[in-house]
Order: C-alpha cells, then structure tokens, then sequence
C-alpha cells in the first residue's frame, strides 16, 4: 500500500535557506529563502538591506530553473539559474535571468549538491510534486520530461505567430526541459489531418500556436479517429498567437493572472504550461441541418456575433483590430433575426469552483541539466507531415533540454546577452551540469518526410446549403459520443424544454468563460461545469445599449446593467431553429452551413492543459 501524500506545506513556510554569491565573483552576495510561494532575495553585501529591489520572486512568474558550472579549472563553485517574467515598470512582462554561486564549500562536488538541491526543491514547487519530510533530496524525486507535440499556424496574427514563437514560446518551453517536436501548418485542415493519423502514445499533449481555429481542427481531427474515445483524452493545450483567442484568455482567467492581451498574453499562457496541469474540459456536440456533426470547445453564434466573426475575416491582415473594425460596421448596419431558441434547462446550479482534475502534474517535469542534444523527433508519423526545423540562432533552442544561454555564461559555447539582474563580464563562462541522465526509452531522433501540399478535397453533404465564396465550410466528425438528450432534429422536443420565439438580434451558446481574450461573456462558468451558457440580445434595442452590453463585458459586469432586451440562463442542450432565409451561423468562430441545429455538452469529454488553478496570495 502507497505511503500517504504529506500535507500541504503553508505559503510561508520556508523550505531552504542559504547564501550565495553571484555571477561575476567579485558581485553582491544573497541570503535566498524558498518557500511554497516565492524565492526571497536578500542582499547582503556589499550593503544589508531588509528587502532589496526585486527581492521577492513569485513562483508564478518562474518558467523554470537549472545547474551550470563554471568551464575554468579553478573555480569551484557550482551555478543555480533561475528564469523569470516579472511586469515591468511600464506593466508588460520582461524575461529576467538571476544568476547565483553556490561557493561555500571546498570543492566543486559539494558546491553543485547544493545548487542541485535548490534546483531539484524549485522543480517540485513548480510542477506540484510531493516533497520528502525526510529523506534526501536528489534529482531523482524527478520524473521525465514531458513529450509535447507544437503545431504552428505561421498565418496566425497578421503572420506574426512564427516570430512570436521563436521569440517567446520556445525559449520558455527549452528553459522548462520541455521536450517538444515542432510542426508548421501549411494550409486549412492540416492539423486536422495530422491527429487523424498521429501515434498518441509517444506525445503527452498537443499544443497549438495560433488562435482558436487550430485547437478546432485539432480537437474534431482526434474525434474523426476510430479511437476517438481514448484520442479525446489527449491534453490538449493553447498558446495564443492569432486574433481570436478566446480560450487563451479563460485559460488566462483560470491561471489567475490579470487580463492582457497580445504578447503578455502569450507569456502569461506559457508560465501556465510550463507549471504543467490538466483540467477536465466540455465538449459541445453540435447537430447541423444536413445531419453532419462537430464538436466545440467555445460557442455557437447567431445573429451579431458571428455577423462580426465573418466580416472580420475581409481584414485578417488588421490582426485583432479587424473585430474592432468589424464590429463598428455590423452595429451601423444592425440587424435582427427571426427564430426559435429552445433549452434543456441545467437541473442544478452550478458548483462552486473545484480543483483540476485530469492528469496529475508530475507527469511532466522540468529538467534542471541543460545537456547539448540533438533536436527531440518521434518515430514517423501515421500521415506524412512538414517536420519544421528550429532555424535559430541559439543553439540551445534546438535542444528541448536547453535553456537560453544567459550572458556571458555560454551553455553550448555562446549565445545572445539578455537581460538579467546580476549579468556581468569577466568571469569564466558556464558550461552545463549535467546532473540528469537521458531518461530510459526515449525516443530516437527520426525525419519526418514532407507533406502533400495539395488542397484537400471534400464532397457537401447531402442537402447541405452551397457557402458564401468567401466562406469554407468546416467537416464534421464521425466519432463521438451519442447525443442522448436530443431527439432527431426536426422531432419534437421532449418535456422539460423551454421554447423562445422571437425576433434576435443574437444568440450565443458559450462553454467557457471568454468570448474573446478581453471579453468575459460568461463569468462565473468553468471548463468542465457541464453547463452551455445561452446568452441572447431581443430585437428593440438601440445600437447605443448594444455597444454598452459589449464594453461591460470586458470586465464581466454586462449582467448588472439590467438591460431588458439580454437574456441568460444555463442549460444542457438547445436547439436553434433560425426562421429568416438569411443569415450565418458559427462554430468556434467556424462558418457553418445555415439552418436548424441542436447541440448538447457531453461534461468532462476532452483534457485541456491549463497550469494550476488560481494565483497563489502574494508573501509579505
């Protein structure tokens, strides 16, 4: 019988103590105290100080930590690196290296135990491993790295998202020993196509980045599969690099960071990944009108909201500006929409928020010895795919167990300078410490060969309506878990449903929180509370009070205006009978054909990488 886990530690309880020197030698010297929350940073020589400028660094902000050692003979001292994001005085984020020396002891063997132990405490912390009461801490407490599979849309962002990645996203996943395999999307339904074929068991999540439409691809591509249901379980996670990033910002939400946008969102998404943890997430199974079905982890739209998605795709190049823009011109030329919305209503009020679930966090872990490797791949995949190389100038990147070199501490022989606190010149540079040995079993390095770049073709289906030229019309999947609270569509409703008829000037069936990365559509709603907010605007209203309803939504609050044309209720499944000729309908911002649908959530069907819940209170 398993040992029970220890109890949680308190937030302020210190961990380790210690004082270190820094990196140049001749450097202030630091009494550094660990507890669950933060690293404390205390200088003390030249000049004590109670707390010194920037001395208190959350772990929230900490994308991961290693050991290095210095490459003259004579130096004896070990080396601990800590990576981190903190606001800067003008509020976005900025990578900071702090660099420290163990050097108390005689020789380099004892100095680097030391350091070791910091680094090995510090992963624990942040991956939410158990910590020994008793008993020796070693790099062995350590599981191995976890194998993540980045999928880029490079057209994200105004084209942007490749740059980003290279910039942030990668540098942070090599500074938490994240192993990873990189492939770029070549056209739409790629990625698709990719989970279709894709061996799942040598990756421990897929992770898109680009906007939301990627994540749509990859999710109904793993419910096309004959496997569907072990392939549904895939973490899957989101970093945001295009205009729409909706689940980014309730990822964002859930992590406990403040609300951001472009880059800073990125980063705050990153941490979370890095910090590894699974939540169970909801999926939405939507029945169109020809009979064809897809799944949605955001919304369905009717009326306003996906009138602005649509015509926001005529100024892609506008980056998230283009909804901006799109959503001035749909107010000047606001609409109304005849149509039946009926509900199953929820039968119990939603749960107070609970911990995550899914996935423990020590399957992943940070690696704390950068060691030069070649680029981590995976035996070939089921479908031919691009396998994109990590054309960078750091070395380091094109090794997942590398961190960035820091200044003037070259890990592979050199690299770029970069910000860092206690950065300097003069000493010898670092080297890596190896202090992790390649885990058994992993997997050999193998090339992928080039994709097809063919488009690829699709028949409609059978009495599906022709699209708009300037809209695709998304596939549907043919897995899936049945729909057993819905009749055939077109059937009578079951009793216990409510029934609206009226005239709209939108319907949205929202699954998280977020309808964009700035916009809370529905508070108080989480991943897996097994519910679809139905939120809906009445015609009558003025374009004045609709634009307020949208702006109060950026902070949540577009409930307390008391607006009488909004409705709101949670349920778990609806039908939408749209009663105008004319119109479009949205799946995760998707163009689907127009018509009657239904849709139902199916609770805790898929796993999103999320990061640990909430922020932890900050020390004093």
């Amino acid at each position: 019988m398993a040992p029970p886990l220890p109890p949680p530690l308190a937030t302020s309880t210190p961990l380790l103590h210690g004082e270190f020197g820094s990196h140049p030698a001749r450097g202030p010297r630091f009494a550094l105290t660990l507890t669950p929350q933060a690293v404390h940073i205390q200088r003390l020589r030249p000049k004590p100080e109670a707390r010194s400028q920037g001395g208190l660094v959350p772990l929230a902000e900490v994308s991961g930590c290693c050991t290095l050692r210095s490459r003259s003979p004579s130096d004896s001292a070990a080396y601990f690196c800590i990576y981190t994001y903190p606001r800067g005085r003008r509020g976005g984020r900025r990578r900071v290296t702090r660099t420290f020396r163990a050097d108390r002891a005689h020789t380099y063997e004892e100095n680097r135990v030391e350091a070791q132990r910091w680094a090995t405490v510090l992963t624990c912390l942040l991956r939410g491993l158990p910590l020994p009461r008793d008993g020796e801490i070693t790099s062995h407490l350590l599981p191995r790295p976890p194998r993540l599979l980045l999928l880029v849309n490079p057209f994200g962002g105004r084209g942007q998202a490749w740059q980003w990645c290279k910039n942030h996203v990668l540098p942070m996943i090599s500074e938490a020993g994240l192993s990873f395999n990189l492939i770029q999307t070549e056209r739409q339904n790629h990625a698709r196509e990719l989970v279709q074929g894709l061996s799942l068991r040598e990756w421990d999540g897929i992770v898109t980045v680009s906007g939301d439409g990627l994540l749509y691809e990859v999710l109904n591509g793993l419910l096309d599969r004959p496997d569907w249901e072990e392939a549904v379980k895939t973490p899957l996670g989101i970093l945001p690099c295009g205009s729409g990033n909706a689940l980014a910002g309730a990822v964002n939400h859930h992590g406990g960071f403040e609300q951001a946008l472009g880059v800073d969102l990125l980063l705050h998404c990153c941490l979370l990944l890095c910090r590894g943890g699974c939540c169970p997430l909801d999926l939405l199974s939507v029945t169109l009108a020809s009979g064809s079905r897809c799944f949605s982890f955001l919304s369905v739209a009717w009326g306003f909201v996906s009138d602005v998605d649509i015509l926001s795709e005529r100024f892609r190049a506008l980056g998230s500006a283009r909804f901006t823009l799109s959503t001035v011109l749909s107010l000047a030329t606001l609409h109304t929409y005849r149509g039946r919305l009926s509900y199953l209503p929820a039968t119990v009020e939603p749960a107070s928020p609970t911990p995550t679930h899914g996935l423990p966090r020590a399957k992943s872990e940070l690696t704390l010895a950068p060691v030069p490797a070649p680029l981590v791949a995976h035996s070939p995949l089921h479908r031919s795919v691009s396998d994109l190389p990590l054309p960078l100038p750091q070395p380091a990147l094109t090794s997942p167990d590398s961190p960035e070199p820091l200044p003037g501490l070259a890990l592979n022989g050199g690299g770029p300078e970069l910000a860092s606190d206690w950065a300097g010149a003069g000493d010898a540079p670092l080297s890596p410490d190896p202090l992790l040995p390649s885990p058994p079993g992993s997997p050999k390095s193998a090339l992928l060969s080039p994709t097809n770049k063919g488009a690829l073709e699709t028949t409609a289906p059978s009495g599906l309506l022709p699209p708009t030229p300037d809209s695709d019309q998304v596939a549907a999947p043919t897995g899936g878990p049945p729909d057993d609270l819905l009749p055939p569509l077109g059937a009578p409703l079951p009793p216990g449903w409510v029934t609206l008829e009226d005239d709209f000037v939108l319907v949205l069936a929202i699954l998280p929180s977020h309808l964009g990365a700035d916009l809370v559509a529905a508070p108080h709603a989480r991943f897996d509370d097994g519910l679809v907010h139905l939120f809906w605007v009445r015609g009558g209203i003025s374009r004045a009070a609709l634009l307020r309803i949208f702006l109060a939504m950026e902070q949540g609050s577009h409930f307390s205006l008391g607006c009488p044309q909004m409705g709101y209720t949670p349920a778990r499944a609806f039908r939408l009978e749209p009663l105008t000729r004319r119109g479009l309908l949205t799946v995760d911002g998707e163009r689907v054909e127009y018509g009657p649908l239904q849709a139902q959530v199916h609770p805790r069907l898929g796993t999103l990488l999320t990061g640990p819940p909430g922020r932890p209170e900050r020390e004093p």
